[in-house]
């Protein structure tokens, strides 16, 4: 009788537990349709697309329109079916059996499963008490250990806080002989991103993603960016046919249009500072129920102790959240969806006798 291995034969199929709430603020997506006039483009370059062939392996046009919109040479761009198949393709071709590759706890739970699967040696490096980044201290944990790959989110995800630029730079130049995976999947909402100095570092990769500011997370579009050489191997490592020729052409049409997804951008911005704003006010009127984490992303994270009880509440009401390393994540969503998740928050301390710490 076949027997699964013991690598995979007590793992759980992903589950964002997706389930029938009505406000979905759990996902970090963004709560835009794409505009009307861009939807009537998209719909008229579907009889274009030719679904019997195989896409362009190197999509091409994908990667221009990308390269376009940043800023950067379309030669350093790699596409991937979600900034998710990108972390895959990256643990399973710069990695090998029995290697050292570190996160920076809390941090996307993808980037250790992708270790596990690659059987790497997992060094997880804790963020202060305050989810800051102490550059000293990692780069002194990974040259101890011999990291081969340095993998970390910025904006950090589910922490919501940016590490400043300065400090991202101290920690590449501090490990030479490591590759550094920059994942930048929320830097569109700030400002502190290191895609106009790439070249400037031979072990860097970032990676970018379509799925936070423009929409488009059902189309899965990710990149990564960086050094010719680097970039050559991500694309000799891949799936050749990864991007599939639906994805390449609509996500194509839409990064031709900076107006369109600048404007996006600032509703969403907009929308995230009312949903802070609200969470501020009720700190004031609930004080010491919670923290409220610096938020330079599309989500608001809270630390409470009674985080998973309040997540529970809010699905009772119809609004999903997700809570995480003992966080509560929020997504900015409509004025409506901000102002139905605050009330019930409010509702929910109202009621609740505060958590004891530690609980």
């Amino acid at each position: 009788m076949f027997l699964l291995n013991d690598k995979i034969k007590d793992l759980k199929p992903y589950d964002p537990e997706m389930g029938d709430t009505p406000v979905h603020l759990d996902a970090n997506e963004s709560f835009l349709p794409l505009p009307a006039s861009l939807l009537a483009e998209l719909a008229a370059a579907l009889p274009q697309v030719a679904f019997n062939r195989y896409p362009d392996p190197a999509a091409r046009k994908l990667c221009q329109a990308f390269a376009a919109y940043y800023g950067v040479p379309a030669e350093n761009v790699a596409a991937g079916n979600g900034s998710d198949e990108l972390i895959t393709v990256l643990f399973t071709g710069f990695l090998q059996r029995g290697e050292a590759f570190a996160t920076l706890e809390p941090d996307f739970s993808m980037y250790a499963f992708n270790g596990y699967l690659q059987e790497a040696r997992h060094v997880p490096i804790p963020k202060g008490e305050d989810y800051a980044i102490d550059v000293d201290s990692t780069v002194e944990t990974c040259q101890r250990e011999g990291v081969k790959l340095l993998i970390f989110s910025n904006p950090g995800n589910p922490t919501s806080i940016v590490c400043p630029r300065e400090e991202v730079r101290r920690l590449i130049r501090g490990l030479p002989d490591t590759l550094v995976v920059l994942d930048e999947a929320y830097m569109d909402f700030s400002d502190q991103s290191l895609l106009p100095e790439f070249q400037e570092y031979g072990n860097l990769l970032i990676l970018r993603t379509c799925s936070k500011a423009f929409g488009m997370a059902g189309l899965r579009l990710g990149f990564a960016v960086g050094r010719k050489e680097l970039v050559d191997a991500v694309k000799a490592v891949k799936s050749p046919y990864n991007v599939n020729r639906l994805s390449q052409a609509l996500g194509t049409l839409v990064l031709e249009h900076p107006p369109l997804l600048g404007e996006a951008l600032e509703t969403i911005l907009a929308s995230k500072k009312q949903l802070v704003e609200g969470l501020e006010a009720l700190l004031k009127e609930f004080p010491s129920r919670f923290t409220l984490l610096p938020s330079a992303t599309n989500f608001a994270s809270l630390r409470l102790p009674d985080g998973e009880a309040l997540r529970r509440f809010l699905e009772e009401q119809g609004i999903s959240v997700r809570y995480t390393a003992g966080l509560v994540r929020i997504t900015c969503g409509t004025p409506e969806e901000n102002r139905a998740v605050l009330g019930e928050i409010a509702s929910y301390f109202a009621a609740a006798p505060a958590a004891e710490e530690g609980r």
